[in-house]
């Protein structure tokens, strides 16, 4: 069977690390980088992470495009998009478990009071917290796809009470699961610690504007590790230099990088992390791209196509 030619695009990956990773598994595919393939007609398959404007123009051929990564809020909502090209993301599950693990990470921080510990050793303090029992303690998951409704299962197996939350309603043993934009406030509103794993879309863009997050507990830690435009910044801000909200640990931001002026790195009450907290690896992420280009090449329809008009 043809294989074809693939084009690579990101500002953020190794183009060399992933070219020997899809040729491991395709061994006759081309992999080309997007700004440097000679002929642009001849390409099959584009695997981009935010490309530039008009970066498909060219690509007269091109049967499919593969996001790099899980969300792909960077590349619905383009104008430039060829039609009826299937998108596809990826799904791998070292993705899942890196971001559970990160997750857990946070909130195991914030539930145990490590925030408080840290600032007391920079004061030189010696400090005692009684640790709260993590029954005692609510955590609330925004968003249960792949990556959160792993996460979700990893904190309810610390024994955490754990709340879930969705568009459509779903099944997570240990969870108690609602979906709906009317049952959020309630959701929230029980939590000690709030977890946003939502994808970007038209409906969730500011979901968490200043009236919402003033719906938190007071003294509510709060997680972000899906999109800094999910939130007013500037709202999450002020409630954090106030107190109202309690601390916070953000690995996404309205602006990335983070501007080096931004109050937020000078707040003893947050953690930031540059945008990490799950990645693609290639050498797993590879065999799910593989087979779904054998799939195309086959005339076969790839699994994980999105939904622009959804956002995900």
């Amino acid at each position: 069977m043809t294989v074809g030619t693939l084009a690579f695009y990101s500002d953020f990956d190794d183009f060399q690390t992933w070219k020997q990773a899809l040729q491991a598994q395709l061994p006759a595919l081309r992999v080309v980088h997007a700004g440097e393939a000679e002929r642009p007609e001849e390409i099959d398959y584009a695997m981009v992470w935010k490309p530039p404007q008009g970066i498909f123009e060219k690509m007269t051929q091109l049967r499919l495009i593969i996001n790099l990564g899980a969300g792909v809020d960077s590349l619905v909502g383009r104008d430039d998009l060829p039609p009826n090209i299937p998108i596809t993301r990826i799904t791998d599950p070292q993705m899942a478990r890196m971001m559970a693990g990160y997750v857990l990470f946070a909130v195991l921080r914030h539930a145990r009071d490590i925030p408080h510990f840290e600032q007391a050793q920079r004061a030189g303090r010696w400090t005692y917290r009684h640790p709260r029992s993590p029954e005692d303690i609510t955590v609330a998951v925004l968003g249960l796809g792949q990556l959160g409704a792993q996460a979700a299962h990893e904190i309810q197996r610390q024994g955490f009470r754990t709340l879930g939350w969705s568009r459509s309603l779903a099944q997570i043993d240990g969870v108690a699961c609602s979906a709906g934009l009317e049952t959020l406030d309630a959701v929230i509103g029980q939590a000690d610690i709030v977890v946003l794993m939502l994808p970007l879309t038209p409906q969730t863009r500011q979901l968490f504007d200043r009236a919402r997050l003033e719906k938190l507990r007071p003294g509510t830690a709060f997680i972000n590790v899906a999109r800094g435009a999910l939130v007013d910044q500037a709202a999450m801000t002020e409630l954090l230099q106030s107190g109202r909200i309690g601390a916070a640990t953000l690995d996404v931001f309205e602006r990335e990088p983070l501007p080096a002026d931004d109050a937020l790195w000078r707040m003893p009450n947050v953690l930031i992390t540059p945008h990490l907290a799950s990645v693609a690896i290639p050498s797993s992420s590879a065999r799910q791209i593989a087979a779904n280009i054998l799939r195309v090449a086959a005339g076969e329809a790839p699994d994980n196509i999105i939904e622009p008009a959804r956002g995900y």
